[in-house]
């Protein structure tokens, strides 16, 4: 997977902002490691399935998940963040 460019939906701003602080600081280094390795066995990438299909997610903590979108030419869009009920707000 080569990453060109990561964008965010306004959702993923809007619960982002409202994380813990110490959350907030691993999804920051979690992304920096994203960008640079994708298949890092720690973020635990993985497609989702069925309503899902067609996202992705990868893990923060064993609380916390982004899930994002693969789109055209490498890009990817962060649609969400949160503990595992942000399935519920997908």
């Amino acid at each position: 997977m080569i990453i060109t460019k990561i964008k965010y939906a306004l959702g993923y701003i809007k619960r982002i902002k409202k994380l813990p602080v110490g959350i907030k600081v691993v999804a920051i280094a979690k992304e920096k490691l994203f960008r640079s390795n994708p298949l890092h066995p720690s973020l635990r990438l993985h497609e989702l399935h069925g309503k899902f299909r067609g996202l992705w997610s990868i893990s923060l903590t064993v609380g916390y998940r982004i899930i994002f979108e693969r789109q055209n030419n490498g890009e990817i869009l962060f649609i969400s963040i949160g503990k595992h009920d942000i399935y519920k707000h997908l």
